[in-house]
C-alpha cells in the first residue's frame, strides 16, 4: 500500500542548460555579449529594445522533454512516416532522436509534418496542447558519440502562432464575451439589491460592497501597464535570499539570482541562512563554490566579490535574516527573494524601473507557480496567484498603493528598510511579538509615507504546497498576518487616494463578514424561511466564473477551470479559517517549516498526549 502521507512529486518544466553556467550575465571584458549571442548584433547594450530582446529569448529557450513524435514527410513522390523521440523543444523548433535509415530522406524532404502532445508541465503554462500536422523542416543532422542520430527541426510557425490559429482566437473571443455577460449579470443583481435594500439592509449592503469591490479590481486592472525598461537606468541592487531549511530548492534560487541580465558592477547576491537544521548551509556553500569555479578562467563575472553567504548563530526568524542582509547590502536597492523562488533572467532589470519615481518606496514583482501541474491543488493555486497579482495588485498599483509587496520577489529602497528596521524587528500586536507576515508588515511601514507599486514584467516562479495539510497551514498563517496588518493599515490608508482608501476598507469588510453572510444564506434562510438561496448560489457561481474567465482571457491556459474549483474550496474550507484567525492571531508557529516555535509547539502537543494517555491508564 502506498504511503498516503507522502507528498506528491512536484512537476516542473526543465530548461535545457546553457553550456555556460551564467548565460545571461553581461561580460564586462567585451569579448562576448549575451545580446549578440541571441542575434541582436545590430544593437548595443545602450540602445537594445529589451522588450523585444526578452521576447526573442523566450522564443529560443529550450525545454528538456521526452515526447513521441509522429513524423510524416514527402520523398520520391510519395508520403513516408516514422516515429521519433523529442529530446528538447522550444516555441520555434525541436530536437528529435531518429531511428536509423531514413535520415537523409527526411533531410531532403520538401514537406515535413509533425504530430505530438505537449504534456502539461513540460513547457510554461499555456503551451499544453495537442499538435497536429505542424509544418517543419530539418535544418541539421548530428551524430552523437554514442551513435545516436539527432535531427534539428524548425517549425514553419511558432507554437504561439499555431495555438492562436487553432484555439487562442476562439478562446479569446469566448472568454471576453463571457466576462462581459458575467459582469452585466452581477451589476443587474446588485441593482436588484438596491431595489430591495429596505427589506434587509445589512445583507444587501454586504452584497453591494462585495460586488463593487470585486468589479472595481477588475476594472482598474485593465488600465494597468508595467513601467517600460530604460536601458540606461541600472541602479545598484543587492538581492537578499533569507533561507531556512530549503536544501531542495536553494541551489536553483541562488543560480537564478546571480544569472541576471544586469551589469555585474551593479548587482550582488547575499544568502542569509537562519541557522537551518537540515543540509541547507552545505547546499548553499556548494552552489556558490560551483558558480565561482565557473568564473575562474577570466573572472569576467566577478562572482567572488558579489556572491556570498552568512549564517545566523541561532534561529532568529525570517525577519531578522532579511534585516541583517539589508545591513550588509552595498547597493541602494534591496531585492528580497524567497529561498524556494526562481527569478526570470530579466526580473531585476524590470523590477527596478518604477524607482525612477523618487517617491517609490517598494515594488512587487509577479509570482507564478513553478509546480503548477503537480496536482489539482497546485493548479488551483496557479490560478489564484495569477489573479491575485495580475488583477488585484495591478489594480492597487494604479493608485501607487500596493498593500503587500510579496515575499517571492519584492524590491525596496535600502534607506527605508534601515529606517524602519528597528520597529519592524520589534513589532508587537496587542502585546504579542509578530513572527510572520514580514513582507506585509514592511509594506505597511513603507506605504505610510511612500508609494508602492507592482511590476508585472518582473517575474519569478515559486514552489507552492502540494498537499492540503501543508496548504491549510500556510493559509492560516497568511490569514493571521493579513488580519493583523490590515487593521494596522486601516489607521493610515484613509490618507491615500480616496477611491483607493474606500476600496481598501471594502476589501477589509468583505472577508471578515463573509462567514456570517454564508451561514445566514445557507443555513438560517433555508431553515427559518423555507427558501432555497438561489440568488446567493448564483452570485457565488458568477464570482467563480469571473475568476476563471479572467484566467482564460489573460493567460489562455488549461488551468482556467481550477479557478472555479478554488472559489468552491474557498467557500467550503478556507472561509472558515477566518474566525479561527480572529482568536489565534498571536500564534507564532509557521506550520509549513520546523522553526523553533513549531518544534516547541510539537513538543507541547507531545507532552499533552502523554499526559492524556497516562490518565487513561490510571483510570
Amino acid at each position: 500500500m502506498p504511503d498516503k502521507k507522502k507528498a506528491p512529486q512536484d512537476i516542473l518544466y526543465e530548461e535545457k542548460p546553457d553550456r555556460r553556467l551564467l548565460s545571461y550575465v553581461p561580460d564586462d571584458s567585451g569579448l562576448r555579449s549575451n545580446h549578440d549571442r541571441r542575434g541582436s548584433h545590430e544593437h548595443d547594450t545602450d540602445t537594445i529594445d529589451y522588450i523585444q530582446y526578452q521576447q526573442d529569448d523566450k522564443l529560443g529557450q529550450r525545454y528538456l522533454v521526452d515526447y513521441d513524435v509522429a513524423v510524416s514527410f514527402s520523398f520520391g513522390g510519395s508520403r513516408h512516416s516514422l516515429t521519433a523521440k523529442a529530446v528538447d523543444i522550444s516555441t520555434t523548433g525541436m530536437l528529435l532522436k531518429l531511428p536509423e535509415g531514413r535520415e537523409q530522406d527526411l533531410k531532403e524532404s520538401s514537406e515535413v509534418r509533425l504530430d505530438f502532445d505537449i504534456s502539461p508541465g513540460s513547457m510554461p503554462e499555456g503551451y499544453e496542447m495537442k499538435i497536429h500536422s505542424l509544418k517543419a523542416r530539418c535544418v541539421r543532422l548530428v551524430r552523437k558519440d554514442d551513435e545516436t542520430l539527432l535531427c534539428g527541426m524548425v517549425f514553419d510557425s511558432t507554437l504561439a502562432q499555431y495555438a492562436a490559429r487553432k484555439r487562442q482566437h476562439y478562446l479569446l473571443g469566448a472568454s471576453a464575451f463571457c466576462l462581459a455577460v458575467i459582469t452585466l449579470i452581477i451589476i443587474l443583481m446588485r441593482a436588484e439589491s438596491v431595489v430591495y435594500f429596505r427589506f434587509n439592509r445589512w445583507l444587501y449592503l454586504y452584497s453591494i460592497i462585495a460586488a463593487t469591490f470585486l468589479l472595481s479590481r477588475y476594472f482598474f486592472a485593465t488600465f494597468y501597464r508595467p513601467v517600460k525598461i530604460d536601458p540606461d537606468y541600472t541602479p545598484g541592487v543587492t538581492i537578499i535570499i533569507p533561507c531556512f531549511n530549503e536544501e531542495q530548492w536553494i541551489g536553483r534560487t541562488i543560480h537564478s539570482c546571480i544569472n541576471q541580465d544586469y551589469p555585474v558592477d551593479k548587482l550582488e547576491v547575499i544568502v542569509v541562512d537562519d541557522h537551518s537544521n537540515d543540509n541547507s548551509v552545505a547546499r548553499i556553500h556548494d552552489t556558490i563554490e560551483e558558480i565561482k569555479a565557473s568564473d575562474t578562467s577570466q573572472g569576467v563575472y566577478h562572482t567572488s566579490e558579489r556572491l556570498r553567504y552568512v549564517v545566523q548563530p541561532f534561529n532568529k526568524g525570517k525577519r531578522d535574516a532579511m534585516a541583517w542582509g539589508a545591513t550588509l547590502a552595498r547597493h541602494e536597492l534591496v531585492v528580497f527573494v524567497d529561498s524556494d523562488s526562481f527569478l526570470d533572467p530579466f526580473a531585476v532589470r524590470n523590477i527596478v524601473q518604477p524607482f525612477k519615481d523618487k517617491k517609490m518606496g517598494g515594488v512587487s514583482g509577479r509570482t507564478d507557480v513553478a509546480n503548477t501541474y503537480t496536482n489539482a491543488l497546485t493548479r488551483m493555486q496557479a490560478v489564484r496567484y495569477y489573479i491575485a497579482f495580475r488583477i488585484m495588485k495591478a489594480a492597487e498599483s494604479w493608485f501607487d498603493s500596493v498593500t503587500c509587496l510579496s515575499g517571492p520577489l519584492s524590491c525596496y529602497r535600502k534607506d527605508l528598510i534601515l529606517k524602519y528596521s528597528h520597529d519592524w524587528l520589534n513589532q508587537k500586536f496587542l502585546g504579542q511579538r509578530a513572527t510572520f507576515g514580514d513582507d506585509r508588515s514592511m509594506t505597511n511601514f513603507i506605504l505610510r509615507h511612500n508609494r508602492t507599486g507592482y511590476q508585472d514584467s518582473a517575474v519569478c516562479m515559486t514552489i507552492v504546497p502540494n498537499s492540503y495539510a501543508m496548504f491549510l497551514k500556510q493559509q492560516m498563517r497568511w490569514k493571521r498576518s493579513w488580519l493583523r496588518e490590515s487593521l494596522i493599515a486601516a489607521r493610515y490608508i484613509w490618507k491615500k487616494e480616496p477611491f483607493m482608501s474606500l476600496s481598501f476598507y471594502m476589501g477589509l469588510v468583505v472577508p471578515i463578514a463573509a462567514p456570517v453572510i454564508v451561514l445566514y444564506n445557507l443555513i438560517y434562510v433555508p431553515i427559518m424561511h423555507r427558501v432555497f438561496p438561489v440568488t446567493f448560489m448564483v452570485g457565488m457561481l458568477l464570482m467563480a466564473l469571473l475568476m476563471s474567465m479572467a484566467q482564460l482571457f489573460l493567460r489562455r491556459s488549461t488551468t482556467w477551470l481550477f479557478g472555479m474549483w478554488f472559489c468552491i474550496y474557498y467557500e467550503a474550507i478556507l472561509l472558515w479559517q477566518m474566525p479561527v484567525a480572529w482568536f489565534t492571531f498571536w500564534k507564532s508557529t509557521w506550520g509549513t517549516r520546523l522553526t523553533p516555535a513549531d518544534l516547541a509547539e510539537m513538543e507541547k502537543q507531545r507532552l499533552k498526549k502523554e499526559k492524556k494517555e497516562k490518565r487513561k491508564e490510571q483510570d
